[in-house]
């Protein structure tokens, strides 16, 4: 990686939360979607696979890695691309529960015991 990695500006006013966030696209997806039931369930988690995508498209494009197009994107698509599949992950987990907080939290604390307590 190269030292133009900088950081993006923080955003203007207060920080949305979180969970607030993830249920109103939640209910916004819900509310607008094509495809209800099972199937609406499995694109809604498949949507996952579309973002990662995203950014294995991008990390090519900021390194310039296909020759024929060069260097299209920044690593601060990189980033965005990022925050959009953790954005789409927690939307798809609280689709699967309404206790998605808890679940999650549950479930970081786990890793972070596995992980940072030798």
């Amino acid at each position: 990686m190269s030292a133009h990695l900088s950081s993006p500006q923080p955003p203007q006013g207060p920080a949305p939360d979180l969970w607030e966030s993830i249920d109103g696209l939640y209910g916004w997806l819900d509310a607008n979607r094509p495809v209800g039931g099972p199937d609406g369930l499995l694109l809604r988690i498949l949507k996952l696979s579309e973002e990662v995508g995203e950014v294995a498209e991008a990390v090519i494009g900021a390194t310039g890695q296909n020759p024929r197009k060069g260097t299209t994107h920044t690593w601060d698509d990189v980033r965005s691309e990022l925050c959009d599949v953790a954005v789409t992950a927690l939307v798809a987990l609280r689709t699967l529960t309404p206790d998605a907080r808890e679940v999650f939290t549950r479930h970081l604390a786990g890793v972070t015991s596995r992980s940072l307590d030798t």
